[in-house]
């Protein structure tokens, strides 16, 4: 163990409580350093709406009115709490996550940076609340005070997610919408150890294609397109997710016994498996993997869509599910973005009226969705809470 490994070992307290003190008690000049700091690095983004939000509720507060009413005095913020969760706590509305932060803007500087043990003090003064930071943040006496520096990298560490990490973490590298079928040209699987008909993980297959350099891969089999229930047109191609593997032999073509070209190819180890691999399942690199944390909140202009499918095979969807929206990158959506599901309402006769006429009741909204991955025309987003069962074709708009 070296010196600097032995001092944060025995130090960690410490050290997390001046990192703590030191994320919360910067002023927005060096907030608004860092932020621009860690956006570079691609991490944290904080949105200008967010921030013009904060700041015009950063000196008044915001009406008691907007609060929820069961909202703490007092809140420690514990282990498995989300910004999500807090702001259903404290707001009626949980997407304006920016309003509560700029309840206090020169302690809760960036709302993707909150601490387990950090304890919230809900101020309710001439029918406006704020929200400060207790005592309970303090650093400990004896602690030796250290100048805080604008960093490039976010000192995540314990912060509290968005939404919770482990709903979502699977499908950011399994599911994969491409813009076109470009899997029909990728390096596909053409034999399997022993003529087997399925691989498991720890299996051997033979792959041939170009491997660009690369070395991991995920499996897919035959994308299926997504069609834009209002038009019909393919957004992009749905893959779906099979399995990871890695190359442990490259390919080559060389001159057999016969003195004709004689392809072998590439040699693969299956590492894991979510459903059993076959012989002509298609390969693609394995991408950067995105940890990002990002504030709920609303689009910043009027939009709505439908349902493009359920992922799975489900017919209905339900919270903590994820659905695909016929609405990416292209339209203005954003990861964080918060969306309402609405319910269509049903036709029916009206027994009260001699002729029978039939009618159709209101549109009810009945859930949520939180987007957090975005490609070019489609998105994926979490079903956060929902009355109904959720079906391919149904609505959704800004909150």
């Amino acid at each position: 163990m070296t010196r600097r490994t032995r001092f944060a070992s025995q130090n960690r307290p410490a050290l997390r409580s001046i990192r703590s003190a030191a994320t919360l008690a910067l002023g927005l000049a060096v907030g608004t350093a860092l932020c621009g700091a860690a956006n570079a690095a691609g991490n944290y983004p904080i949105t200008g709406q967010q921030r013009d939000t904060a700041q015009r509720v950063a000196s008044a507060g915001v009406p008691l009115s907007e609060l929820s009413p069961n909202a703490p005095d007092v809140y420690t913020v514990k282990s498995g709490d989300t910004l999500w969760d807090i702001s259903k706590l404290y707001l009626t509305s949980p997407w304006r996550w920016p309003e509560l932060w700029g309840m206090n803007m020169d302690q809760i500087r960036n709302p993707h940076l909150i601490y387990p043990g950090q304890v919230l003090h809900l101020e309710k003064i001439d029918g406006r609340a704020r929200l400060r930071m207790g005592e309970g943040d303090a650093v400990p006496s004896g602690t030796n005070k250290l100048s805080p520096r604008v960093r490039g990298t976010a000192l995540d560490g314990d912060a509290i997610p968005s939404i919770p990490f482990n709903l979502i973490e699977p499908f950011l590298n399994e599911a994969v919408v491409f813009n076109t079928n470009e899997l029909a040209s990728a390096p596909r699987i053409v034999a399997t150890q022993e003529g087997r008909v399925l691989l498991s993980r720890g299996d051997t297959a033979y792959v041939r294609g170009e491997l660009g350099g690369n070395t991991a891969f995920r499996i897919f089999r035959e994308p299926k397109p997504l069609k834009d229930p209002e038009t019909g047109e393919v957004l992009g191609f749905e893959a779906v997710y099979v399995g990871a593997t890695e190359a442990v032999r490259a390919g080559e073509t060389r001159t057999g016994s016969d003195g004709k070209p004689e392809i072998i190819p590439a040699t693969f180890n299956v590492t894991m498996i979510r459903q059993e691999a076959n012989v002509g399942d298609r390969l693609a690199p394995v991408p950067q993997r995105e940890f990002a944390n990002y504030a709920p909140h609303a689009p910043a202009s009027p939009i709505g869509g439908r349902i493009v499918s359920l992922y799975g095979d489900a017919l209905t969807a339900g919270q903590n599910q994820i659905v695909a929206i016929n609405r990416g990158a292209r339209d203005g959506v954003e990861r964080g973005h918060v969306l309402a599901l609405w319910r269509d309402g049903v036709k029916v006769i009206d027994k009260t009226d001699p002729s029978r006429p039939t009618i159709k009741l209101p549109d009810e909204r009945h859930g949520m969705l939180f987007v957090f991955r975005v490609f070019d025309r489609v998105s994926y987003a979490l079903i956060l809470s929902v009355k109904d069962p959720v079906k391919p074709g149904d609505r959704f708009s800004q909150p």
